[in-house]
């Protein structure tokens, strides 16, 4: 596994880069230019900023996975044009594997910021590489679990989702044979204190109203589910190697405490911060080291009341469901993620109700054990994608 010395500058691969992971970590990048070298970057279909950020930071390779290399050189010559930037000529690819193969070339550190299952290959790719993954796409995990790990070498991957950061952090203050428990917080949503009747009558503009984060379509809509924290139960059990049964979610409304590990001799160590992804990405780059001011600290002169409270399972039963396939393993995960993927686009199509999501997941996953490939053990990608197809077939079918 390469890794970066403190005689240059990290040499950074940024896979999504127009996400919300992303321009946060081409902020970073921008205030710390003494620390980072950017070598490509990869969007989907947003080639307007995607050609800023690339004049911007003068990135070598530019990877697009809509439109034409011509597409893509037209909006990078208009975005230097508006700059008053120099004759700028970066090496351009396009297409559905053009961030595998960016991720395929050398760096010191990928960070994988892409939403959805589509990130496993570059994942993949990366971790074959044998480069540093800064993770924030929690599905390519998931689906592709004993995939990951089997190539990942140890410390490999650096997780970025701000409660896995959390988790990553307390356990410098104590070995595995120490863990009693993961404590993974969750801000309960838009929706925290409401019945199932409640949620009945739910709109897609609701469900995208977070109250602490702005993120996408899909990553805010499965935090209103707790979708999002179901497969964030999942990614610690793959990241930490802690059985589902010592892995909790707590509410916790403020979200200043990203997560806590529980430790056997009862102390509790809280990672805590505000409820921003700067540190988490910050830290995706440059682990174990921290950059100074990256964020601003809690203010402890200022009176406030941090609440936590259990999870109701019975209004928001994505958790619960995540823990089933989660401890199926095989490739349930991937049916899961796939058939909400399915499900969320519904809702904010107006095909569903904001309940049938999590409900018709479930139903996938119960259509699931039927299908002669659901007890695979020994996963290959095909195996994965296959399942994921399936399931975003049956999900359409139980709509």
């Amino acid at each position: 596994m390469t890794d970066a010395t403190t005689a240059r500058p990290r040499r950074v691969i940024l896979l999504g880069s127009t996400g919300s992971i992303g321009t946060q970590a081409v902020d970073v990048i921008r205030r710390n230019p003494d620390r980072f070298e950017v070598v490509g970057l990869a969007a989907g279909r947003n080639l307007e900023l995607l050609a800023r950020q690339a004049v911007q930071l003068q990135a070598p390779v530019v990877a697009a996975a809509e439109g034409t290399e011509e597409d893509l050189a037209r909006a990078i010559g208009q975005a230097a044009d508006r700059a008053g930037a120099a004759a700028y000529d970066p090496e351009l690819l396009s297409g559905p594997q053009a961030a595998s193969a960016l991720a395929a070339r050398p760096a010191d550190v990928v960070v994988n910021g892409i939403t959805g299952a589509i990130a496993l290959e570059p994942t993949l790719a990366a971790l074959r590489a044998g480069t540093r993954l800064a993770l924030a796409n929690k599905e390519s995990l998931i689906i592709g679990g004993p995939l990951v790990q089997a190539l990942a070498a140890p410390g490999q991957i650096v997780p970025v989702d701000s409660e896995h950061s959390a988790i990553a952090q307390c356990l410098r203050g104590g070995g595995p044979a120490e863990v009693r428990r993961l404590v993974i917080t969750a801000s309960g949503g838009p929706f925290r204190g409401r019945s199932r009747a409640d949620l009945e009558s739910v709109t897609p503009a609701e469900a995208l109203a977070h109250p602490n984060f702005s993120m996408g379509r899909v990553i805010t809509t499965n935090s209103a589910t707790l979708v999002n924290k179901g497969l964030e139960v999942i990614e610690a059990h793959l990241l930490f190697d802690i059985p589902f049964d010592r892995i909790e979610v707590v509410v916790h409304p403020q979200q200043m405490i990203h997560s806590m590990v529980e430790f056997v001799d009862g102390s509790t160590i809280a990672q805590a911060g505000p409820p921003r992804m700067l540190v988490p990405i910050a830290l995706g780059m440059t682990w174990p080291e921290r950059i100074p001011d990256v964020d601003v600290p809690v203010d402890w002169t200022k009176a406030q009341s941090w609440e936590f409270e259990p999870l109701d399972d019975e209004a928001f039963p994505a958790v619960a469901l995540a823990r089933r396939v989660g401890e199926a393993g095989g490739t349930w995960p991937a049916v899961y993620n796939a058939a909400n993927e399915v499900c969320v686009d519904a809702f904010h199509e107006g095909r569903i109700g904001f309940l049938d999501i999590v409900d018709t997941v479930a139903q996938v996953v119960e259509a699931y054990a039927a299908e002669p490939g659901s007890g695979v053990s020994d996963l290959t990608l095909v195996d994965v994608m296959a399942a994921d197809a399936w399931a975003r077939r049956e999900a359409e079918a139980q709509l």
